[in-house]
This record gives structure tokens, C-alpha cells and sequence, in this order.
């Protein structure tokens, strides 16, 4: 097995997973304004998500770490590109991640307090899971979807890939990384709403089947040969 079939493989597999963590890192308790007392009650169980989103983080940088040295044969640019924007993006995840330790802080000197009345728990609340709501719903899926455009883009026009699959990532991207998240940040849809979910549909379904294809077919290695046996030249 060679290294472009072996690094194609991976992906795959880590795309999977970065699926089933995804979902996995979902709590409604975080979601849900003014219940301080039941992020307490429920702190196991939202550690556990909490760690969801670490480990989502890291499979996210992941992936282009590993393309890196294939995709820079073909172009430099768009790579470079890809990285860049995939770490900003897995910043914000990082930044997600803390708001929610932040949150659980908070909770437990909610309840330490005894008084529920304190109004300052309640505005901190909002302000923590509001800034949450933002940067894992729109700000970090605008920013993934922009390295990703690059992303699809380069294997649309490299055919690493067959070109219809690259152009329905191009699409999905577009429909539920910028387009969706746009509309959440003016209010005209909400989170996990059926809106919401049918426009994050296609990608999640693009992704599964982007992720069974480069482990059974892999990325086109005669395409990558090419273009270094040209830029030789």
C-alpha cells in the first residue's frame, strides 16, 4: 500500500469520527438559557461532551496536516490556504471548548451562592452560552467552510476525486457552512431546528460518502505523479 493510499484511508477514518464525536459532543442542557442548576446536576455527562469537542479539535487539525504533503503538489496556495483557515476554525473550537468549562465554573458558585434571585449568575450565564452559541454556530463553521472551499476546490480541479463529488462538497458547503450560519446569526433560523438540519444535511451526507470513498478508492495517485513529474519539469 502506498503513502497517498495509506494517508486517504486515514482521512477517511477520521472523518468518520469526526461525525460520531460531533454528534456526541450535542448536550441540550448546555444549549438551554437559564438552567445553571442543571449544569451541575449534569457535569459528568457534560465533561464527557466537553471532551467530545477537545477531541473534535484535534481531528479537525488533523486532517490537513496529514494531506499537506500531497495537496502541496498540486497547489501550494490552496493548501496553505486549507491549513490556515482549518486552524483558525479549530481555534474557535478550542474557545467553544473553554466557554463550556467556563460554564461549569460558573454553576457550581451559582449553587455554592444559594440565591437563585442573583442576577449577575444570569446575565454571565446568557453572555457564556450567547458567545458559545456564536462561535460554534457561526463563526467557526464560516471560517472551516472557507479552508474547505479551498479544499474542494483543489481536488474539483485536480480530479483527485471524481468531480462530481468535489462539486457537491462545494455546494454543501456553501448551503449549510455559510449560507446557514448566516441566517443563524440574523435570527432567521435557529439551532437544531428542521431548517437547520435539512440545510446540514447534504454535507453530513456528502461527508460520509466522502469519507467511504477515500477509504475504498483513496485519492488518484497517477494525478498526484503527474503534477510532480511537471512542476520537475
Amino acid at each position: 500500500m502506498d503513502d497517498v493510499k495509506k494517508k486517504s484511508i486515514s482521512v477517511g477514518i477520521l472523518i468518520i469520527l469526526s461525525i460520531v464525536v460531533g454528534i456526541l459532543s450535542i448536550d441540550p442542557v448546555i444549549d438551554e438559557m437559564g438552567n445553571l442548576e442543571s449544569v451541575t446536576i449534569n457535569s459528568y455527562s457534560i465533561l464527557i461532551r466537553a471532551f467530545m469537542q477537545f477531541l473534535l479539535a484535534l481531528i479537525y487539525a488533523s486532517i490537513p496536516i496529514i494531506l499537506y504533503s500531497i495537496l502541496k503538489k498540486i497547489n501550494t496556495g490552496l493548501t496553505v490556504g486549507f491549513l490556515v483557515f482549518r486552524i483558525i476554525s479549530v481555534v474557535f473550537i478550542f474557545i467553544g471548548w473553554l466557554s463550556i468549562l467556563l460554564l461549569l465554573v460558573l454553576s457550581e458558585e451559582f449553587i455554592q451562592a444559594g440565591s437563585p434571585e442573583l442576577s449577575h449568575f444570569q446575565t454571565l450565564d446568557t453572555l457564556i452560552r450567547s458567545g458559545r452559541d456564536l462561535i460554534n454556530h457561526v463563526a467557526m463553521p464560516i471560517i472551516l467552510s472557507v479552508g474547505n472551499l479551498m479544499f474542494y476546490y483543489l481536488l474539483y480541479h485536480s480530479k483527485l476525486i471524481p468531480k462530481w463529488l468535489s462539486f457537491w462538497g462545494l455546494i454543501a458547503t456553501v448551503l449549510s457552512g455559510i449560507i446557514a450560519s448566516l441566517l443563524l446569526m440574523f435570527d432567521v433560523i435557529d439551532i437544531i431546528t428542521p431548517a437547520y438540519i435539512s440545510m446540514a444535511f447534504p454535507t453530513a451526507l456528502f461527508e460520509i460518502t466522502l469519507a467511504v470513498w477515500l477509504i475504498i478508492k483513496g485519492l488518484k495517485s497517477d494525478v498526484i505523479n503527474f503534477m510532480v513529474e511537471r512542476n520537475e519539469n
